[in-house]
């Protein structure tokens, strides 16, 4: 092997923070300690891994490939060092989480406390994405993901589903009456999500694509939205079911309803390579059976 880990992982924060100084702050190093290793692996390697022009840098296609590459074989000698080092003992070390924002806030931050108290050496680090993260790219161990799953080199395993519904607050319903067809949405006012656009195909018979009267990439932004009584709005049940028990909201058009849309399932995914096997299935054990999906 001609180039050393070290260097490689100062590699991969050059490309990660898009700069030599931001690395260097990251990894807290001086950056010609960043600039040496780079142009050292370059080197040993034999081709350019980075354009260098003064506004940015860029992987070449050859440095593309080889840090895809390097990324997986560094996660996996890590993996293999705490595999051994952990083996027959409770989980420890860093967990890496990443979700939806209403999903940690409604789902995860409950459970948190319990879990901390059940594996007191894991070291939880949550993140919140609206949309799908590359969990290598962005150093994230296990992600929970919401709806149809396109990316086959991941593993799954699903957590359960959870049914949409159709809600509006009672104050809005006063103001505006209740829809009692689908057609009838294009009178009232709606709330849908700015990115990605399939979030506004509503699970109604008949129906197509909604053009929201007011957007939000965030789910949790539109619930309270909703409850402060600005429109009608297309959320998950593990968000609004306890709004819905006490009469925050209100489900509309249950009779026209389609339960099997693609977005109602859940799933923990992460790397079928990954040996921090034993943190993430401790997590995914814990967390699966208390949801309130």
């Amino acid at each position: 092997m001609k180039t050393r880990s070290d260097d490689l992982e100062i590699l991969l924060a050059v490309v990660d923070s898009g700069g030599f100084s931001a690395a260097a702050e990251l990894l807290d190093i001086q950056v010609a300690r960043v600039s040496r290793a780079v142009s050292k692996v370059e080197s040993q390697v034999g081709v350019s891994i980075l354009n260098r022009t003064t506004r940015r840098l860029e992987l070449t296609e050859e440095g593309r490939q080889f840090v895809e590459t390097i990324r997986l074989g560094l996660l996996q000698i890590q993996q293999a060092e705490e595999e051994i080092i952990t083996r027959g003992e409770l989980p420890r070390g860093r967990l890496r989480v990443d979700a939806a924002s209403p999903f940690v806030f409604h789902q995860l931050v409950p459970l948190i406390q319990p879990f901390k108290q059940t594996y007191p050496d894991i070291e939880l680090e949550l993140t919140s994405n609206e949309g799908f993260v590359d969990l290598l790219e962005k150093k994230t161990d296990l992600a929970i993901r919401i709806g149809n799953l396109t990316d086959s080199t991941l593993h799954a395993r699903p957590l359960g589903k959870s049914l949409l519904y159709i809600v509006a607050s009672p104050d809005y319903l006063a103001r505006r009456g209740f829809p009692n067809k689908s057609s009838d949405l294009i009178h009232h006012d709606s709330l849908g999500f700015s990115t990605p656009k399939t979030l506004n195909d509503w699970p109604l018979k008949g129906f197509t694509r909604l053009t929201p009267t007011l957007t939000s990439s965030n789910g949790e932004t539109l619930r309270q939205l909703a409850l402060m009584g600005n429109g009608i709005a297309c959320l998950s049940g593990f968000m609004v079911k306890k709004d819905i028990a006490e009469g925050r909201l209100i489900p509309l058009l249950e009779s026209e309803k389609i339960t099997n849309s693609g977005r109602e399932q859940i799933n923990a995914v992460y790397y079928k390579s990954s040996t921090v096997a034993k943190r993430i299935s401790a997590f995914i054990d814990f967390i699966q059976p208390k949801l309130a999906l």
